[in-house]
């Protein structure tokens, strides 16, 4: 194989200027090693150029060159960003290994509906049947009056009342908190109304005894509310014995119920 003047090596089938194994412009075999770097011609076995130093291609130097610089790599300057990367994986293992065996991140609490709870937001009783959409603004509508909200107990008072129209025929329950809310409303005369429909169909009945006598004491009618409240205290331990749902739901006015009643009674 011939060489110019300049020290680089020609093809000896195209006579142009070629370097490496073979000749970029035809294909022909050089024969022997040569320098990509330089084009000098390298023996079989070196490792680099003993010309310009440039590793041999295929040689040992090339994958020593390559550990080497990996090496300085992390050696180097861009070992604390090698740390932080490995230590990312890490974590992203770990959490991972947490998330499938605990079958997955956990779901948020679920959120509580608005109603003995707070005053906020109107609550979704869009999913509801009518009484508990009603029965759910009572409470929401009660809650806001004992704690001395009266926006918030005029602001859905109305929804409340119209609700628990729409809920009609009302049991015993629901035609106490008709009434509580009628009488919240000072809507005294519906109040007082509503308390005896419970009664005509349970004369005994405690909270019915208890929405009239109130009604009616506060409409300035004494002698009707202590005939009410003389029969709560009458029947007062018999229909306690019968712990009919709705007195143990309204535990808070039935256990003092007959307390209230003497009360009256003794102050007249």
């Amino acid at each position: 194989m011939s060489k110019r003047g300049s020290g680089k090596p020609s093809c000896p089938e195209c006579g142009k200027a070629a370097t490496g194994n073979f000749c970029e412009h035809c294909g022909a075999n050089l024969g022997g090693r040569f320098c990509n770097q330089c084009g000098a011609e390298i023996a079989p076995k070196a490792k680099f150029c003993n010309q310009c130093g440039e590793g041999a291609a295929g040689g040992a130097a090339d994958g020593g060159a390559h550990r080497a610089a990996a090496a300085a790599a992390v050696g180097g300057q861009n070992l604390p960003w090698w740390i932080a990367g490995v230590a990312l994986f890490g974590l992203i293992v770990v959490v991972g290994t947490q998330m499938v065996s605990t079958g997955g991140p956990s779901e948020p609490a679920p959120v509580q509906p608005a109603g003995r709870l707070g005053t906020g937001a109107p609550p979704d009783i869009s999913q509801m049947t009518s009484i508990e959409a009603a029965d759910n603004l009572y409470d929401r509508i009660m809650t806001a009056a004992e704690e001395g909200d009266s926006v918030g107990a005029r602001q859905f008072m109305p929804m409340g009342l119209a609700a628990y129209e729409r809920a009609r025929p009302l049991d015993a329950d629901g035609l106490f908190h008709l009434s509580l809310l009628q009488s919240t409303a000072t809507r005294l005369e519906e109040s007082l109304a509503t308390g005896l429909q419970i009664l005509e169909a349970n004369p005994d009945h405690l909270l019915g005894l208890s929405a009239a006598a109130e009604a009616a004491a506060e409409l300035g009618r004494t002698e009707e509310a202590a005939a009410h409240y003389q029969h709560i205290v009458d029947v007062y331990d018999a229909q306690m014995a019968t712990q009919l749902v709705e007195y143990l739901d309204h535990d808070r006015i039935t256990n003092n119920l007959r307390n209230v009643a003497e009360a009256f009674l003794a102050g007249r």
